[in-house]
C-alpha cells in the first residue's frame, strides 16, 4: 500500500495543533471586531528570536503609572525596547504627556509618527527631529543581557533624557548598570507574561515610586 509511506500525526499531536490553529483564529477574530484595542498587551505577540518577551498586565500598568508620574504634567516619556510600557501608556489615552517608542521590530510602525525604528546596535542613529536631552524619563529594556548590549543602548538613553531613566534588565546586570547609567536597583520585581529564567529586576537614578 502506498499510503504506508506517507507520515501520519498521532491523534494527540494533531488535537494540538487543530487547538493551536483555533485559538490563532480567535486571535485574529478579536484583532478585526469592533472592540480590539490595537495598544493592548499581546496585541503584537512576542517574536523570541528577537529576544521579546512582555511584561505582565500589572507590571507594565505600574511601570507606565511612574513613568507618568516622573514625567510630570505635560512630560515627555521614551520608551527604548520596552514596548508593552508604551502600550500602556497609550492605553490612557488623553492623559497629560506624550510618548514615543524606539524599536527594533518594525511591526510597532503600526502606531505610525510615534514609533522611531532603533537598532542597539548604532545607538545615535536617530532621527534628527529627536532632539537631545528632550524627554522627562526614558523606559529601557535593552534586548540582551550583555555588557555590550546595555553600554550602547546607554548611550542612546543618556543623548534622549534630561536627567530621569528607569532601567528593566537582569539582576546580574546591577554593576554595570551602576557603570554604565548610574542607577540603583528598586526593590519593585517586574514580571514577565512567561516566566524566564533569569531574575529581572527595575533600576533607577531618582526617588521613585517602585521602593
Amino acid at each position: 500500500d502506498d499510503d504506508d509511506d506517507i507520515p501520519q500525526l498521532s491523534s494527540h499531536t494533531l488535537a494540538a495543533l487543530q487547538e493551536f490553529y483555533l485559538e490563532q483564529q480567535q486571535r485574529e477574530g478579536m484583532k478585526t471586531s469592533q472592540g480590539f484595542n490595537q495598544y493592548s498587551i499581546g496585541s503584537i505577540e512576542e517574536d523570541w528570536q528577537l529576544s521579546q518577551f512582555w511584561y505582565s498586565d500589572e507590571t507594565a500598568s505600574c511601570l507606565a503609572n511612574e513613568a507618568v508620574v516622573a514625567a510630570g504634567k505635560g512630560g515627555r516619556i521614551a520608551c527604548v525596547s520596552a514596548p508593552s510600557v508604551y502600550q500602556k501608556l497609550k492605553e490612557q489615552d488623553g492623559k497629560d504627556f506624550s510618548v514615543c517608542i524606539l524599536e527594533y521590530d518594525k511591526r510597532f510602525s503600526v502606531y505610525g509618527e510615534e514609533f522611531i525604528f532603533y537598532d542597539y546596535n548604532h545607538p545615535l542613529n536617530l532621527p534628527e527631529n529627536l532632539l537631545p536631552h528632550s524627554f522627562d524619563i526614558v523606559i529601557a529594556d535593552p534586548p540582551y543581557l550583555s555588557d555590550e548590549c546595555l553600554q550602547k543602548t546607554a548611550e542612546t538613553i543618556r543623548y534622549l533624557t534630561k536627567g530621569k531613566i528607569l532601567l528593566c534588565t537582569g539582576a546580574i546586570m546591577e554593576e554595570q548598570a551602576a557603570k554604565h547609567l548610574g542607577v540603583k536597583i528598586c526593590k519593585f520585581i517586574p514580571k514577565h507574561s512567561r516566566n524566564l529564567a533569569n531574575e529581572f529586576r527595575c533600576y533607577v537614578n531618582y526617588a521613585s515610586g517602585l521602593d
